[in-house]
């Protein structure tokens, strides 16, 4: 059985860019569709902060008591324990935002939040279990992409087709778009700990290496950043990880001890972008436009902000017409300086990140920035909770 769907926009990949820009145009009245490979938003591993400006869209959107109503876990100022010396890494109470606080959510949740809402306008259609294999082309221009999905093949007209399928994006390779990309140092395990009633882990843990531990109520969701190229999946990788997790967080070290290989994930962090995100007829956002590192939790800020100014730069030419490359230009430049300014910052921040350190070695120069300069904090605030450029609708 084959499917063919005639829209404005056919967005693949609904992760936080694809649906917020399916939103933000249904809004508008402008036809979109959303192509997700998955029968659903459940998937563990994946940013889950929703940060203070993001919050301020969902407040434009009329959706920020809808969020606040679901399960979160609110964070006023970042907080940082070198073994077991306290900073703080940025204080969000005096940002210019309606909330002051970086919010934990599990992005299945907040995924189902956008989705939801985006369902109340006629004018969406989420594809669920609907893989993109290819585009079509007519002459030189992209004009739809095609899909398989569980009751056959799917055909997708339309007058721009945006990939936010994220950074192994296969319809961006269609495209012959590659990104081009700096050395990153550095890897991610994540893994899952559980969690005693009333206990309380710090957020961030540093020293010999990187921990981060989010709390899901009944367990730890557990990041530890490590030198790239250093996790071969064995036993001994295994047995380095838990000693390196038993120095900086000695609180975990017992439950670390319990976990096998099959509980570890790995991240392989990239930093790349694409020198250009478009062709005639379709463009790159978020991840597959720019792969970040998880440093600072940005990514998904970054995504949703690209998704949310590409809805606002072309909704008109969407509603009147086809957008030109003039018009998919204008999107790129307007997210490209945010980019370039994230990455930087992301990959000078990598190496502090998995240095190892003895006990009783210094604080490394920035952080003794951050313990004797306390208003630094703001700036770091301002940084990780707005972003280089933020966007409204």
């Amino acid at each position: 059985m084959s499917t063919e769907l005639h829209v404005d926009c056919a967005i693949v990949g609904g992760g936080p860019a694809g649906l917020v820009l399916a939103l933000a145009l249904v809004r508008r009245g402008i036809r979109a569709v959303v192509m997700e490979k998955h029968a659903d938003f459940l998937r563990d591993f994946r940013g889950d902060t929703i940060h203070p400006s993001t919050q301020d869209l969902l407040a434009e959107f009329g959706l920020l008591d809808a969020f606040l109503a679901r399960r979160h876990d609110d964070m006023q100022r970042v907080t940082f324990s070198w073994y077991g010396t306290e900073l703080t890494l940025a204080d969000f109470t005096r940002l210019p935002t309606r909330r002051k606080v970086m919010t934990f959510m599990p992005q299945w949740d907040f995924l189902d939040l956008i989705a939801n809402a985006a369902a109340r306008h006629p004018e969406f259609t989420l594809l669920r279990s609907t893989r993109a294999t290819g585009l079509i082309h007519d002459g030189g221009r992209v004009v739809g992409v095609t899909g398989d999905g569980p009751d056959g093949e799917v055909s997708i007209r339309a007058r721009l087709v945006v990939d936010a399928s994220g950074r192994d994006s296969d319809v961006r390779a269609a495209a012959g778009l590659a990104p081009m990309g700096m050395a990153s140092a550095m890897d991610v395990l994540w893994f899952r700990i559980p969690k005693a009633a009333g206990e309380r882990q710090p957020f961030i843990q540093a020293g010999s290496g990187l921990v981060i531990a989010i709390d899901r109520g009944d367990f730890f969701q557990v990041a530890h950043v490590i030198p790239a190229g250093t996790w071969h999946g064995t036993d001994a990788d295994l047995d380095a990880t838990k000693q390196r997790v038993g120095r900086v967080a000695p609180s975990m070290a017992d439950a670390v001890a319990a976990i096998t290989l099959d509980d570890v994930h790995l991240l392989r962090v990239r930093l790349e972008r694409l020198r250009r995100w478009y062709v005639d007829g379709m463009l790159c956002i978020g991840d597959s436009a720019h792969a970040m590192s998880p440093a600072g939790g940005v990514g998904i800020n970054l995504a949703i902000q690209d998704a949310v100014a590409t809805a606002r730069i072309l909704g008109s030419a969407l509603r009147e017409g086809t957008p030109t490359p003039a018009d998919l230009h204008r999107v790129q430049r307007r997210r490209m300086w945010p980019t370039r300014v994230t990455q930087f910052v992301q990959h000078r921040m990598q190496g502090p990140l998995i240095a190892e350190r003895e006990q009783d070695a210094p604080l490394p120069f920035a952080l003794r920035m951050l313990r004797d300069h306390p208003r630094l904090t703001r700036v770091t605030a301002r940084f990780v909770g707005l972003g280089a450029r933020p966007e409204s609708l």
